[in-house]
């Protein structure tokens, strides 16, 4: 268990907008933040970080929360696990208690996959440094590879011994299951066959290791590379697909790398875990690496909540280079910027940052990297000669690419340059542009109607009117005033009854001086209303509690007591608003009252008008009852009458007509 006190040092210390920052690249709105969301794929923000509140709000998938529910949804962390980050991001001591047997059978299933994974490298470095044939073999490769002792620690780099069950034996007799090592895939188990006992052995035997971190650092699998003379065994070996390693949606590097590519404004994307490794020892940290696989627009929009902004890096290999515009147009589709930088012929990324200086490479970086036009001109070209069905393929090849990018400011630019450089009209390559996107868009349109024949479709006509909860929404409303206004002092004006000078009862108005959360208490009281929504009543009841103990009540102390559904409808209620922004209203001259502005008429209003929409519902259940002709309704009826004046009432204290 983790401390009381310590998880209160962990709140206080993290801000929202630094932690999350680190995932995603947010941008200054008003008083807070915007970014693309990093659970769904959007051109448009809809992803909200309110610093003064200390919560964030995803308006496209409905996901919300505090800093710890972002690292849980986003990271898969367990609340422990969220807290431990947090902790070392922010340099608080908190104490780690060894995992008794028990506990590890009670982790979930993906969490006790990470913990093995977590093991496993620590394993593999203990091997590299503190191993005869890790010193020998494994360590000695590194060095002739141009490492030293701290990039080789920096990136946890490791060796799995020659040995069939080493690993595999450590593992079970540390506590380790045999069914867990085997979905990690650091074990292989082979069922008995009649020539052979059952048997469970490492994986990666006889390689030197790399560790695969997701962006906050968890070790999702690993690369181990070979160093034995076995032909038959493939040089590189990944860990195979399971719950936490899925190789379409990572990129090497990339915890290393987040914040360097925030800061730079670009992301350099190379092929193997040597060219990252190399590039970050010479000074350039903003590189990642696909690890060998093919560009996946997963992995691309890993990049982009970083930057827009990829340089794709590879070496002269002209069989490399064409199979890498596949790649291209994979970013180009998702809206980014592409420059494409080669090397010499006989070089990659980890031979030339070997034996250049930073200055060198970052000269070279600059004079050779080429816009995705110009590379593919050049490259095509070079390929069809002055062979003109090659030549016009090639034109037709570019606008192809030219045409998966959304935007048409974009698209209309590079249409020129690709005019300028062929030296073809730009009125036939607009021809152009304009029968591939018609041919792209009847394609989309085909895709979506054979996945419509799948359901069933309804017509407008069938469909029913969305109706408003209209109880549900004036809760809502009363929640949402305790969390912003609830502690602040605030002048009511309320209507009383008092006796004139002819003895007749009038209403006449008068000024209460008292807290929010005290007007709202009292009122809800008087009439006996109790929230219906069970939610909004557990958060009305603690707010309640919190904030008569308290005097000190903040909101982010009252979130961090709370657990997670609670804190994620909170911050639903709380960032609702917040969505008005991303519509950048001021920039149409509208400019949004802000509720701060009213709150005592705000509170006022809502109340009275809940206390309305009750006493509504209660004629109707009166009326209701009255519809049978046999029995006596006097006294509901004189019940309706007491409501109906009440309801006359209380609409005119909210300045409503009724006819």
């Amino acid at each position: 268990m983790i401390a009381k006190s310590t998880i209160d040092q962990v709140y206080e210390s993290a801000r929202i907008e630094e932690v999350i920052g680190d995932f995603v690249q947010l941008k200054k709105s008003g008083s807070n933040f915007k970014a693309l969301s990093p659970f769904t794929d959007e051109r448009t923000p809809s992803f909200m970080v309110s610093p003064v509140k200390q919560i964030w709000k995803d308006f496209s998938s409905g996901k919300g929360g505090n800093v710890v529910a972002f690292l849980m949804e986003h990271e898969h962390f367990s609340y422990p696990e969220a807290i431990r980050y947090l902790a070392r991001k922010y340099g608080i001591e908190i104490e780690e208690t060894v995992q008794t047997d028990e506990q590890k059978e009670l982790a979930d299933e993906k969490e006790s996959l990470f913990i093995a994974s977590t093991y496993a490298q620590k394993i593999f470095e203990e091997n590299l440094w503190e191993s005869d044939k890790g010193k020998a073999i494994g360590l000695t490769y590194f060095k002739e590879r141009g490492f030293t002792p701290e990039t080789i620690k920096k990136f946890s780099l490791g060796y799995s011994l020659d040995e069939w069950e080493a690993f595999t034996k450590r593992a079970l007799k540390d506590g380790y299951s045999q069914e867990v090592l085997v979905k990690t895939g650091l074990s292989i188990h082979r069922d008995k066959t009649a020539s052979q006992e059952a048997k469970t052995f490492d994986r990666f035997k006889g390689r030197v290791m790399f560790p695969i971190h997701s962006m906050s650092g968890r070790v999702l699998g690993f690369g181990g590379r070979i160093l034995g003379q076995d032909k038959k065994a493939a040089k590189y070996m990944n860990s195979p697909e399971s719950l936490i390693y899925h190789k379409s949606k990572v990129l090497y590097g990339i915890y290393y790398a987040k914040q360097a590519i925030a800061k730079e404004d670009n992301c350099y994307l190379v092929e193997g875990y040597t060219d990252v490794i190399q590039m970050h020892q010479l000074g350039i940290e903003n590189v990642v690496a696909s690890s060998g696989t093919a560009l996946t627009p997963e992995q691309i929009r890993l990049i982009r909540r970083l930057t827009t902004q990829v340089t794709v890096l590879f070496d002269g290999d002209a069989a490399g280079l064409r199979a890498s515009l596949r790649g291209i147009d994979l970013i180009l589709e998702q809206g980014m910027n592409v420059k494409v930088c080669a090397f010499p012929e006989g070089e990659d990324p980890d031979s030339f940052a070997r034996a250049n200086s930073l200055e060198e490479m970052h000269l070279y970086l600059e004079e050779n990297s080429k816009d995705f036009i110009q590379f593919k001109t050049s490259l095509l070209v070079a390929e069809g000669g002055s062979d003109p069905i090659k030549r016009a393929n090639t034109v037709r090849d570019i606008v192809g690419s030219i045409a998966l990018i959304p935007d048409r400011i974009k698209r209309e630019i590079y249409i020129q340059e690709c005019a300028r450089i062929m030296g073809v009209s730009e009125e036939v390559l607009f021809n152009t542009l304009a029968q591939i996107s018609s041919k792209n868009r009847q394609e989309q349109a085909k895709s979506v109607r054979k996945q419509a024949e799948a359901f069933q479709v309804i017509k407008p006509s069938e469909q029913a009117a969305v109706k408003v909860d209209t109880q549900y929404e004036l809760e809502r409303k009363i929640i949402e005033m305790l969390l912003l206004y609830g502690n602040e002092q605030e002048a009511f004006e309320d209507y009383v009854y008092k006796e004139n000078e002819e003895g007749e009862l009038v209403l006449e108005q008068e000024q209460v001086e008292a807290k929010v959360y005290e007007k709202i208490y009292l009122d809800l009281q008087e009439d006996e209303i109790e929230l219906t929504h069970e939610l909004f009543r557990m958060i009305y009841y603690k707010l309640m509690e919190e904030m008569n103990e308290r005097e000190d009540f903040t909101l982010n102390t009252f979130m961090n007591q709370l657990d997670q559904n609670l804190i994620s409808e909170i911050s639903s209620i709380l960032m609702e608003d917040e969505k008005y922004s991303l519509h950048q209203w001021e920039r149409k001259n509208i400019y949004p009252k802000e509720k701060a502005q009213s709150v005592s008429q705000l509170v006022s209003e809502t109340i009275l008008t809940l206390r309305c929409y009750l006493i509504k519902k209660r004629i109707e259940s009166l009326q209701e009852g009255t519809d049978n002709l046999e029995t006596d309704h006097q006294e509901a009826l004189e019940e309706i009458i007491r409501y109906l004046e009440l309801n006359k009432l209380l609409n005119t204290k909210l300045n409503r007509v009724l006819s």
